[in-house]
Parts: structure tokens; sequence; C-alpha cells
């Protein structure tokens, strides 16, 4: 989707190995965590958990993120209407009191994959 401007949107996509045990923890987690990226702007927040991961021969998404024993894989993305709105939420949640204080967050942060990515072809729900 292309503005005037350029794109209309921009995604931000992570994979995160989460203890199978801490799944209903995480559901709290993604709730808390998605009403506050919608009060900075975020339009959409999906996070989908483990279905089917098949086995690479090489690579995976399981060791992607050196996924240990009894984790699962979640794929987490968020729309945003641009990279600017998306910067400006997170130097908002940079300066926010409630970052620098201890959370609970239900999986390893370290091993995370993060990406951020301009769409140059969208097809399907809310394509212009």
């Amino acid at each position: 989707m292309r503005g005037a401007g350029g794109p209309v949107m921009h995604i931000a996509a992570f994979v995160i190995p989460v203890p199978e045990a801490q799944r209903e923890a995480y559901l709290v987690w993604a709730r808390d965590s998605a009403a506050m990226l919608q009060g900075l702007g975020c339009l959409e927040v999906v996070e989908a958990w483990e279905d089917h991961i098949p086995t690479g021969s090489r690579t995976d998404f399981r060791k992607a993120v050196a996924a240990e024993p009894g984790e699962r894989i979640v794929l987490m993305w968020q729309i945003w209407p641009s990279r600017a709105v998306m910067d400006a939420a997170e130097a908002a949640i940079a300066q926010d009191p409630r970052g620098s204080e201890p959370s609970e967050v239900p999986f390893d942060q370290r091993r995370l994959i993060l990406g951020t990515f301009a769409p140059i072809l969208t097809v399907g729900r809310g394509a212009a």
C-alpha cells in the first residue's frame, strides 16, 4: 500500500520462543503490551501460537531462536501506519517509567528475533 508520501504502513515482526507452561502468562503479557501499543498508534497486533513447525534441514523457526525443549514458537506482528509513528512509539516506551520497572516477561528476550519491514505488495484484507 502506498500513499502520496510513500508506504502507508510499516510492519514489525517477531519470532519468540515461549515456554509452553507460560502460555497463559504470555497471553496476559501480550494483551497488556498490545493495549499499550494501540494507545501509541499501532493499528493491529497479531500473536500466533505455534501450530505446526516443520524441522528444516538447515534452519527453521526453532533453530533460529535456539528453542529449548518445552518451548513453543510465537509469531507476532504489529501493523503501524508508518515508520515514523512506530519510531515515536518506541521512543515513548523508552521514556515511560513503567519501562524501567522489573516485569515478568514470560520468555527469554535475548533469543527473540525482531525485524521491521516496509511492504512492497499487499493483497487481501485492507489492501488498497
